[in-house]
């Protein structure tokens, strides 16, 4: 789907599995002592008061850890931390194994799913549009700042629960016809994550643990907060006030997931080599190029990433960032390397943490 042309009618979607043939594969580095160096450097560079990142080549395992502030109890590599926007991969990945069993098609209009009294309509926002951000969706509902202002810097997200984001999509004038414009929507992707719990009659929290972290073997992963013992503290732009852990209210398929650095590890090594492993399927049509943009379509995504091209063949990453905390994943099957970086300051001008981590993965 290009955006700028008129779509056709979404097919049971994301489409068939993506063809590896031909690719060629790099050898993991032998000098393990230069992989964690370019490591340290990484965490080095990041001004934070907790810095992690993970790097795994062909299945071997590198955890470098650092930050301003003395480390915790817990080694920073065992506590979870909050993905904000990368949360946006694990619902891709469940609305593509559901459509590759066949529970549903991305093509279905999501407000009938919500409403079942509702007619469609012509050109409806279908599942397509919500999880590609061509709904034509704002990036948060109209009226979403007003309520969650009280709460500006403590939990914005926890003023505005699942009902009424439900009730804003379904009230919202839309001022484009879905698939003609790309906008990058928080809005949309919950209301996708509601849209999925009413088709399965299935709460989001067992419906992702049910079909993507418990079959991926995430034990590490959660989708609510827990206490100082397993969670990372965020803190805010001075990178020393703490704040509170991230509630996200009626947005949990657009931000809900935190984890360990290992269980990310695990989570991308599963799209590295899909084999037969669990969700093989959807793991290997998350990897297909969904939707091009931009002046000649240089930016392209898939149902779950961004892709990039390297020297080598497509880099997929994703960011995130909450009130305290800021999130990068990535992987590249060219050179079977994925990287998990977190870290616990939230995001400022100027801040090094995303280009370090780009930057460290695309120069693999």
């Amino acid at each position: 789907m290009t955006v700028g042309a008129h779509p056709a009618r979404p097919a049971p979607w994301p489409g068939a599995p993506l063809d590896v043939t031909g690719v060629t594969w790099r050898e993991a580095p032998g000098d393990d002592e230069a992989v964690r160096q370019r490591l340290d450097e990484a965490v080095d560079a990041v001004t934070a008061p907790d810095v992690v990142f993970a790097l795994s080549r062909h299945g071997r395992r590198t955890v470098r850890t650092g930050g301003t502030a003395p480390p915790p109890p817990v080694p920073r590599e065992q506590l979870r931390y909050e993905l904000g926007s990368a949360s946006k991969t694990f619902t891709g990945l469940l609305l593509a194994h559901l459509t590759q069993t066949g529970l549903l098609t991305a093509g279905e209009p999501a407000a009938a799913l919500l409403d079942p009294a509702r007619r469609p309509g012509d050109d409806p926002v279908t599942l397509a549009h919500l999880i590609t951000h061509t709904s034509g969706l704002p990036a948060l509902p109209a009226d979403f700042f007003v309520r969650a202002l009280p709460a500006w810097h403590t939990n914005p997200y926890a003023r505005y629960p699942a009902e009424r984001v439900i009730d804003a999509f379904l009230r919202h004038r839309r001022h484009h016809r879905p698939g003609t414009r790309w906008h990058y929507s928080n809005f949309a992707v919950a209301v996708l994550g509601h849209a999925l719990a009413a088709a399965t009659a299935t709460p989001w929290d067992e419906l992702l643990t049910g079909h993507v972290l418990g079959p991926l073997r995430l034990s590490g992963a959660t989708l609510a907060p827990g206490g100082p013992d397993t969670d990372a503290t965020g803190h805010r732009r001075d990178g020393t006030t703490p704040v509170p852990p991230l509630t996200v209210g009626g947005f949990q398929a657009a931000g809900a997931v935190r984890a360990t650095p290992h269980d990310l590890l695990t989570f991308l090594e599963a799209h590295l080599d899909p084999a037969d492993g669990p969700l093989a399927a959807a793991l290997r049509a998350v990897r297909r190029p969904v939707l091009r943009r931009g002046l000649g379509h240089r930016h392209v995504h898939t149902v779950a990433w961004f892709q990039h091209p390297t020297q080598c063949g497509p880099m997929y990453f994703h960011g995130g960032a909450t009130l305290g905390q800021q999130a990068f994943l990535g992987f590249r099957p060219d050179i079977g390397t994925a990287l998990a970086a977190v870290c616990t300051r939230r995001f400022r001008a100027g801040d090094a943490f995303v280009p370090t981590a780009y930057s460290l993965l695309a120069e693999m």
